[in-house]
């Protein structure tokens, strides 16, 4: 008699009438079927004591695909050795299945079946969950009327990756102000992070719209499907510690006003059970932690603010409480900031970083599993993949590493360094399961100035300087970038361990202002959004490469608006 499992996502008390493989659905529990976004039925059928076959097939509830993979893990030492109508790859005990290219169309409602042989000795334990597209799978104990409460597909119950299978909300201010633009409605649809950035935002600035008014235009856009929310919580005490153009309203002792405030209305908000159906995406205090690695002590590139922020530990305490407050509500996932590869990808701050993060999620009531993953290049330039060199590459016996630009780093992308830095996240005790986001809104960098191709090996900078896709002077210029684009649209689950490209930083938005302007919004001004600034230890004493006459950050800035479009990559239609 064949073994199987089906996996299915929702309270499988709605199931009824389970015998054997077979899963039959009363008249009754049809409305609540048809939300489950998969069922995966895996069975043994044949075992012979050393081997076995197994068939599995799939069923897609969501969305149409035109390509799928699905995952499970072992918890002996099966191996998969040979495989039919799917390619089939392992790592461990973790499987992968992905479509062949006759097969990857799956239709809402459709199915797909694949095969494999494989071995083992001792037992041959069933898997006991699976993901397709990353949206985890509840697991039929076999008996009939078993449960399972780890739901993924109804709406407002958990899954792995937030993204898979979602619209995500297109912010109406800013879209607004994107479609205005000449050329602009070329973008307006795609969705962006709101920012959270004081205590003012929560209800809403000068007549703007506040937390409650983007949640419920959110429902508004969900409909029937699924909708993903991106909030940046950002207004620690003493925010920004290295810089000036975003520094908040809090000072640096001001730790219970950020959590009574600032944290406990927010977390009041989206406990609402009015919003219990959307998949809410916080993103938590950008650019906080990796400043106390990078800018304290001894370094050359440490300020006294940050040296405050390390003593008095409110950056730690204050994430910790985010993340405590906000992952106890069943439908947010938190995202920590991870800064980006030209910051954290040092051998000196890759390790310490992680430590640090992980000081945070244990810190303030806070665990582990309320953290659902990690950002990188929030606001910030890095590009996502460098094809034209690699850290292993040697120009006349001299490594990549030792340019100018690279100058020492192991990673030359955002997408390398977000993929090893999760598997460093999960070494300290991050769960296995978390995935990264990538901030594409501002690295494409198109148009005229892209190198086609590898530069000249005269030397390893010319090679370097010569085929990198980054055209900032240095990479630790931030400041409204002359030269950047648009990168990769938002996308789900696009790479391993990457559960989406984002436009966290809504594009048209000011890092900064030129020159100091009296304002209420605790902004001060940064010299390195002057473009005649001519640098200091964290940019390598180079020129800002800011653009000239900008305004507050997050004010609207048209000329950067207009810039990213034109060397938006993959370029506009």
């Amino acid at each position: 008699m064949s073994r199987t499992r089906t996996a299915v996502l929702a309270a499988l008390a709605l199931v009824a009438g389970v015998s054997g493989p077979a899963v039959a659905v009363t008249p009754s529990s049809e409305a609540a079927i048809s939300a489950i976004p998969c069922t995966v039925d895996y069975k043994i059928q044949n075992d012979w004591g050393a081997g076995f076959t197994a068939a599995v097939t799939v069923t897609n509830n969501s969305a149409a695909k035109s390509s799928w993979a699905v995952k499970w893990s072992y918890a002996g030492n099966q191996k998969v050795t040979s495989y039919w109508n799917s390619k089939i790859t392992q790592s461990g005990t973790a499987v992968t299945a992905a479509n062949e290219t006759y097969n990857g169309t799956l239709a809402t409602g459709g199915s797909v079946s694949f095969g494999f042989n494989g071995s083992y000795s001792g037992t041959n334990a069933l898997p006991t969950a699976f993901t397709l597209d990353g949206v985890t799978c509840n697991v039929d104990d076999g008996s009939g009327g078993g449960g399972g409460d780890d739901g993924g597909g109804g709406s407002g119950t958990r899954v792995d990756n937030p993204y898979s299978g979602a619209k995500v909300y297109v912010n109406p201010e800013w879209s607004a102000k994107a479609a205005a633009e000449p050329g602009g409605s070329r973008v307006s649809n795609q969705p962006t992070g709101v920012w959270l950035d004081r205590i003012a935002a929560i209800a809403g600035v000068n007549g703007g719209m506040g937390l409650r008014d983007h949640l419920d235009a959110a429902l508004a856009q969900k409909g029937s499907g699924e909708e993903v929310v991106q909030l940046v919580v950002y207004d620690l005490p003493g925010r920004d510690c290295a810089a000036l153009a975003s520094n908040g309203e809090l000072g640096p002792t001001e730790i219970d006003k950020y959590k009574t405030q600032f944290i406990d209305p927010i977390a009041t908000i989206l406990a609402d059970p009015k919003y219990a159906s959307l998949r809410i995406v916080t993103t938590i205090e950008i650019d906080s932690l990796p400043n106390l690695v990078t800018n304290t002590g001894s370094r050359a590139t440490a300020t006294a603010n940050c040296d405050t922020m390390l003593a008095n530990g409110n950056y730690v305490k204050g994430v910790g409480y985010a993340l405590a407050k906000l992952g106890a509500i069943p439908n947010v996932y938190n995202y920590l900031d991870a800064g980006h590869h030209g910051w954290i990808g040092w051998d000196d701050n890759f390790a310490p970083a992680a430590n640090v993060f992980k000081q945070a999620a244990t810190s303030e009531g806070a665990t582990v599993d309320d953290v659902a993953g990690f950002i990188t290049n929030t606001a910030n330039y890095s590009a996502l993949k460098e094809n034209n060199f690699t850290v292993n590459d040697t120009v006349n016996g001299t490594s990549v590493r030792q340019s100018k630009w690279v100058d020492w780093n192991r990673y030359v992308d955002e997408l390398s360094f977000a993929q090893a830095f999760r598997t460093q996240l999960v070494s300290v005790g991050f769960n296995s399961g978390i995935g990264m986001l990538i901030d594409t809104s501002r690295n494409g960098w198109g148009g005229s100035a892209r190198p086609t191709g590898p530069g000249a090996t005269t030397s390893v900078d010319t090679y370097v300087d010569g085929g990198r896709y980054d055209r900032r002077i240095h990479i630790g210029n931030w400041c409204n970038q002359s030269g950047a684009g648009l990168g990769e649209r938002p996308q789900a689950s696009p790479a391993t361990g990457i559960d989406a490209y984002v436009w966290m930083k809504p594009p048209g938005e000011s890092d900064g202002s030129s020159t100091a302007i009296p304002n209420d919004e605790g902004k001060g001004f940064d010299q390195m959004c002057d473009p005649t600034y001519t640098g200091n230890a964290r940019n390598g004493n180079s020129m800002s490469g800011a653009l000239p006459n900008a305004p507050l950050s997050g004010h609207w800035f048209s000329a950067q608006f207009q810039q990213l479009m034109t060397n938006a990559y993959p370029p506009l239609s």
